[in-house]
């Protein structure tokens, strides 16, 4: 797996360097920021690390994917190339060598195609599926982590009840990018993303993932259950309130106080419906 960036990453794609760019549309350095990640020439990033993995013979057809970037929104280009690799990477005699590879990749975006590859996968099951995602839900970078629970959010919507079930389990993981998975995959509204209908109408089917993480040391997981319960409380206030009125009671914490006050903050402006 790569070393995290430790670079701030320039503040417009105007400012960063032609050597950084370089690099980054070659696939052998990650993206500092959401700038790069907007920045990178996924056309030749795709010309650059397919070759390399001998997967020349897929260029053509990924590229394909992309002839009109323009009807693409930036979230769909991932799972367009994954959709395009993984129907020749299933009968390829290498598949397993040449997917821990791409999930292995120094490249950031990279790694999100392999955690595509599993999400789009219709062979695989929930189980496996959570399972194979979890390395991508766990990633130093931002960009896979979100990639990753875009990747699985369908399946997780498909099978709830099970996902709950399996991601009740993650929410009280030692890892705070797996607790942070198991909440943000499962948001009611979730940002960029089709809403799960189910939890926008019976959001306390979710009490299992959130009830473990109401004080969380970490504030990259308080900010997400704080995002889950104001999405809920966009169709459900009152159980909203319920929610936050039981934490409260039950915990004095900083961090408890920190979720509620700002998962009821649609509620406080009146804007539910």
């Amino acid at each position: 797996m790569a070393e995290p960036t430790k670079r701030k990453g320039a503040r417009c794609i105007n400012e960063i360097p032609p050597d950084i760019l370089a690099q980054l549309n070659a696939g052998t350095l990650e993206t500092a920021n959401l700038v790069e990640w907007l920045a990178v020439d996924r056309h030749e990033l795709l010309q650059q690390v397919l070759p390399k993995l001998g997967l020349r013979a897929l260029v053509k057809p990924a590229l394909g994917r992309l002839a009109n970037p323009g009807e693409l929104k930036q979230t769909q280009i991932a799972p367009a190339i994954a959709a395009a690799l993984l129907p020749a990477l299933k009968d390829h005699a290498d598949r397993t060598e040449i997917v821990e590879k791409l999930a292995a990749h120094p490249s950031d975006l990279v790694r999100s195609w392999a955690a595509y590859l599993i999400g789009l996968d219709n062979e695989l099951k929930l189980t496996q599926k959570l399972s194979a995602i979890r390395r991508f839900a766990a990633d130093h970078h931002f960009g896979v982590r979100e990639e990753a629970w875009f990747a699985v959010r369908t399946s997780i919507d498909a099978e709830l009840g099970a996902a709950i079930k399996l991601l009740a389990k993650w929410a009280k993981d030692k890892n705070d990018n797996v607790r942070r998975f198991a909440s943000e995959s499962t948001r009611p509204r979730g940002v960029w993303c089709k809403h799960i209908e189910a939890l926008k109408l019976h959001p306390e089917l979710g009490l299992p993932i959130l009830e473990p993480l109401h004080s969380d040391p970490s504030k990259y997981v308080r900010d997400s259950v704080a995002n889950w319960i104001n999405d809920a409380s966009k169709t459900r206030p009152d159980w909203a309130k319920d929610v936050c009125a039981r934490w409260r009671e039950m915990s004095s914490t900083k961090e408890t106080d920190y979720i509620v006050s700002k998962a009821l903050r649609t509620v406080q402006k009146g804007l539910t419906k």
